[in-house]
């Protein structure tokens, strides 16, 4: 054998090696972290869910945004929420129903009849006075209504469907 066909057996034999590297070089491309997952749940006996649709924070921030500022029972003072509406996320998810379980980070959950997210603005907060929610100011997101904009949100029950490091959506 000579030294031409020693080289390009070598070769031969490394290439499944570079095939592997460059595909594992691919698969480990940063991809965008979803911060939301919007499920489907059929209302058939079966009671399925499925995945409707995934959103990372750049997603979030491509749809129409609303800001508002209002007072809660957590802050002292009014704040500035920043974030698109509920339900243009959830029309852009594709889902439909009548009420959506809301989950947050720590497992509580609240269910939001979807009325409400078409008869309120609610949003989908990912901002405070500007500066970005995180897990330890209740973020990265927070359901949030316009408390200010009518007298009836000044309520427990509104209070109570304001899901604070929200992790999934699942209307039904």
């Amino acid at each position: 054998m000579n030294t031409y066909q020693k080289a390009l057996i070598s070769v031969f034999l490394s290439l499944p090696c570079l095939i592997l590297t460059f595909s594992v070089h691919a698969d480990t491309r940063s991809k965008p972290t979803p911060v939301l997952q919007v499920y489907q749940s059929s209302d058939q006996p079966t009671r399925s869910t499925r995945l409707a649709s995934e959103w990372d924070m750049s997603g979030l921030k491509a749809l129409p945004q609303r800001s508002f500022t209002t007072h809660t029972p957590w802050y002292q003072q009014p704040v500035t929420f920043t974030g698109p509406l509920v339900r243009d996320v959830l029309n852009a998810s594709k889902v439909s129903g009548v009420t959506i379980t809301a989950m947050a980070l720590d497992e509580y959950k609240s269910r939001i009849p979807l009325s409400d997210v078409n008869k309120f603005d609610v949003i989908l907060a990912h901002s405070i006075n500007g500066e970005p929610l995180n897990p330890k100011n209740k973020g990265p997101l927070f359901i949030v209504y316009p408390f200010d904009s009518k007298k009836q949100l000044q309520s427990v029950l509104y209070y109570q469907r304001s899901v604070w490091q929200l992790k999934s959506l699942t209307v039904e």
